[in-house]
C-alpha cells in the first residue's frame, strides 16, 4: 500500500532497563527504578484496558544521565520519569489522548537534568 503504513501497534514504548557497574559516571536507568516503573506502566495499561500499545524493556538508550528514560514511537517523544504519578501522566495524556506531557519530555539536545 503506497503511502500508508499498517501498524501492529498504535504506539510502542521503550523503557531503558540498562545496568552499568556501580559508580559509573553516567549512571544507569536500572539504578533509578526503571524496572519497577515499567512493570507499573504495563500493569496500569492492562487494568485500564489499553489496546494496541506495546511497552518493552530496552537496552541502553544512551541518555543515562537523564534516566530513567523512555521513548514512545511512532512520535519519537522522549521522557524522563521518576514516579508512578509521572507514569500515570504519560499513560493518560500521551498514550490515551495523544498529547505529550511537556513537563516530562526531554529535548534532543538535553544532556543533563
Amino acid at each position: 500500500m503506497q503511502g500508508e503504513f499498517l501498524r501492529f501497534f498504535d504506539k510502542h514504548v521503550f523503557c531503558c532497563q540498562n545496568v552499568r557497574e556501580p559508580g559509573h559516571p553516567r549512571g544507569c536507568c536500572a539504578d533509578k527504578g526503571s524496572e519497577s516503573l515499567r512493570e507499573y506502566m504495563k500493569d496500569r495499561c492492562k487494568k485500564l484496558g489499553v489496546k494496541k500499545i506495546r511497552i518493552n524493556a530496552s537496552g541502553c538508550l544512551d541518555r543515562c544521565e537523564l534516566g530513567p528514560t523512555m521513548v514512545i514511537y511512532p512520535e519519537g517523544v522522549w521522557y524522563h520519569y521518576q514516579t508512578k504519578a509521572d507514569v500515570d501522566k504519560i499513560i493518560e495524556s500521551h498514550l490515551l489522548n495523544d498529547t505529550p506531557v511537556e513537563g516530562l519530555m526531554l529535548r534532543p539536545e538535553q544532556k543533563r537534568l
